[in-house]
């Protein structure tokens, strides 16, 4: 069948712009190999490196559609995140799972960047969950009462801490967690790429056009193709034009703005602690961060595009949203400017589960991180690698245990519920937003 889709590059992430690459590696010619992994986000990267450690002697191929780290797994806010953002009353051990595998995933991932000396501002700086509003304060009250039921800790913070910490007066109280890492997540996922195993192999700018199924699986490039028997999709919200999934995953399209870095003056008046990372207390909110190399990101604003394509008129309606954001968060900085403004896909499914598992006879998949992609899709990549492997261990217990995706309405039917949930969401953050 000829894939109906695959990731469109507009070369806008600010994370992949302020780094150095090498050119790419493109996939060209006929080729052979023991496994396939489709994607080269968080996922299909710990796929691969994982597959290359339980099966040294076979030769596993990565094709990414784009440059790793210039696509969506690049285009995040640097979170890696343990706790969820959202806690369940009822159903505490689905929390003790995710968590277990949220720091599982951030285990690795330290490893990884320790023993690799990945230079990506790894940083265990925790996040802090701020409000500005009476609805905000109420959801960190909620939030403090759900953590330490499930035996969680956390320190609540009035406005002179947050000041004090951030460099901002907006806020009135906030929750802070330690776990979680920031990081710059396009250095992340090029040093996790630049560091595989010997019998991995990684290619670039190799959208994969066409996939003819069957006992031995051939996946055909612009330039070349593969035959193997087994395949693992790491492809979110591209999986649908592979032919799986339709109608259980959907996607979404959130913003990021990254500043220039800040002057040693500027750097004075905002004062602060260091770098931080702050998540809003609802829903619609505004995420931020100050990086160690001194540059602010504001990530806000959501838009529904089914069909991937984000107009210049959205992105100008954006940025100038941000900007707005920027100058009443931080009015002390009017000279700040916005270097790059980007749009990256969130998939989500709508029981909000991953989709870690089989698909067909030889064909595997790790998708669908409903925005925790860092730690779950580094979490699910890994698993998946070992159960098609026949690798047997706790995380592919804990991944299997998820249930199921189930189905969203017919298209017409879901568009205008998202629309309507995503303005609902904007309208109530208020200050937050």
């Amino acid at each position: 069948m000829r894939v109906t889709s695959f990731p469109r590059n507009d070369h806008t992430n600010g994370w992949f712009n302020v780094l150095e690459h090498p050119p790419a590696n493109v996939f060209a010619g006929e080729h052979k190999a023991d496994w396939v992994v489709v994607g080269g986000g968080y996922s299909g990267l710990a796929a691969a490196r994982r597959l290359g450690e339980l099966r040294p002697d076979e030769r596993i191929v990565l094709l990414e559609a784009g440059r790793i780290g210039e696509n969506s797994s690049g285009r995040n806010s640097g979170f890696a995140i343990d706790l969820p953002h959202s806690l369940g009353v009822e159903a505490p051990e689905h929390d003790h799972r995710q968590i277990r595998l949220n720091r599982t995933a951030i285990a690795w991932l330290s490893e990884l960047v320790e023993r690799h000396q990945i230079r990506c501002q790894w940083s265990h700086r925790g996040k802090v969950h701020c409000a500005a509003t009476a609805r905000g304060r109420t959801s960190l009250a909620d939030m403090a009462r759900r953590m330490d039921s499930i035996g969680e800790a956390c320190e609540v913070w009035d406005h002179a801490r947050i000041s004090a910490y951030l460099g901002t007066e907006h806020f009135q109280e906030a929750i802070f967690t330690p776990g979680c890492i920031l990081m710059q997540p396009a250095a992340l996922v090029c040093g996790l790429a630049r560091s595989m195993p010997a019998n991995v192999e990684v290619y670039e700018n190799s959208a994969v056009l066409e996939f003819e199924d069957g006992g031995h699986k051939r996946l055909k490039t612009a330039s070349g193709s593969v035959t193997t028997p087994h395949v693992i999709l790491s492809t979110n919200g591209w999986t649908p034009g592979f032919g799986f999934l339709t109608r259980q995953l959907e996607t979404i399209f959130t913003f990021g703005s990254l500043t220039r870095p800040l002057d040693e003056a500027e750097r004075r008046t905002l004062g602060g602690e260091g770098d931080w990372g702050v998540i809003p207390a609802t829903m619609g909110g505004t995420t931020m961060r100050y990086t160690q190399d001194h540059r602010l990101l504001i990530r806000k604003n959501v838009k529904y595009r089914p069909d991937f394509n984000v107009s210049g008129n959205d992105m100008a309606a954006v940025r100038a949203s941000h900007v707005k954001t920027l100058r009443q968060r931080f009015p002390d900085l009017p000279n700040v400017e916005f270097e790059n403004t980007w749009g990256g896909v969130l998939c989500l499914s709508r029981n909000h589960v991953p989709k870690c598992g089989r698909l067909a006879d030889g064909v595997w998949a790790a998708v669908c991180q409903n925005g925790v992609g860092v730690a779950r899709g580094t979490i699910s990549g890994r698993a998946v690698a070992e159960m098609a492997a026949g690798h047997d261990s706790e995380i592919v217990h804990d991944m299997a245990a998820y249930e199921d995706l189930t189905m969203f309405p017919p298209k017409w039917m879901t568009g205008i519920g998202v629309r309507a949930r995503l303005a609902k969401t904007s309208l109530l953050a208020g200050r937050e937003a």
